[in-house]
């Protein structure tokens, strides 16, 4: 017997969705997309100039904070026909990543970073930098989507000189996805959400709290909508907004957090 027979699955994110939505059919789901995340542009020429700045100049410290935003400044600097050079300078450099698409790409590099985050946060790589000398060095931050002030004050608290790369943003998601979602979820005419980034939860959450209808949100997720989130980060972001459940997988990967789902129903 399918286990998500019938069910209606939300799907939050806007990436690799028919991939999830066939995973989700295959267990007799049906799938719902409601993106959360907008969409994700990238300006080059912002970060023009810092590129040529890792490349021309002395730099102690990459700090990276995910898979995809590593490769998409290395895409840049292969198009401003830097990007040997670039990697030249990662090796050179100590580095510390965050999460496991970065140390992956990193591996693929043969770079082998310094430090690694404890769990895959933000919060977890600072802890795992506290016994590291940055007084007077030039650390190197590559940021994913939006800023990162703890991870910039953190740095900038050790004495160090940050150079700051946003290679792309979130933007936020269509007001009338917003709505009809949290329609859905008053109404309870779905059965689960799936979040695949930390941003989803906040303009969701955001969103509820400037229509008054947080509390209605949150009682949702408490009864017969679940939250289903792919990693910790975003699961840290669910519970800091008040949600007590959150069905989460061990290996962060949208495949797993499908099965996770199934796995739940399987227990009930």
């Amino acid at each position: 017997m399918k286990k998500l027979n019938n069910k209606k699955i939300v799907i939050a994110g806007s990436r690799k969705t028919e991939e999830m939505s066939l995973l989700i059919e295959k267990q007799g789901g049906i799938p719902v997309i409601r993106p959360l995340q907008g969409l994700i542009y990238f300006d080059e020429s912002a970060i023009e100039q810092e590129l040529l700045f890792c490349v021309n100049n002395k730099i102690d410290w990459f700090v990276l904070t995910t898979g995809t935003g590593t490769d998409t400044l290395l895409g840049a600097a292969e198009r401003l026909e830097i990007h040997t050079t670039l990697i030249q300078k990662m090796k050179e450099a100590n580095v510390a990543a965050r999460g496991y698409k970065t140390y992956a790409l990193l591996k693929k590099l043969d770079i082998k970073p310094e430090i690694v985050d404890e769990d895959g946060t933000t919060q977890g790589l600072i802890r795992s930098m506290d016994l590291c000398d940055f007084a007077g060095k030039t650390v190197v931050v590559q940021l994913h989507g939006e800023p990162q002030p703890d991870l910039i004050q953190f740095l900038e608290n050790r004495g160090a000189n940050v150079i700051q790369l946003l290679p792309y943003r979130h933007v936020e998601p269509e007001s009338s996805t917003l709505e009809t979602l949290c329609h859905e979820l008053s109404t309870k005419s779905i059965d689960a959400v799936c979040f695949t980034t930390a941003v989803q939860v906040r303009y969701l959450f955001e969103y509820a709290k400037r229509q008054g209808i947080v509390d209605t949100v949150r009682e949702s997720f408490s009864t017969r909508v679940k939250a289903v989130a792919v990693g910790k980060v975003t699961e840290v972001a669910l519970r800091a907004e008040g949600l007590d459940h959150v069905i989460v997988p061990e290996s962060e990967r949208m495949g797993a957090m499908v099965i996770e789902l199934v796995k739940y129903y399987e227990n009930q």
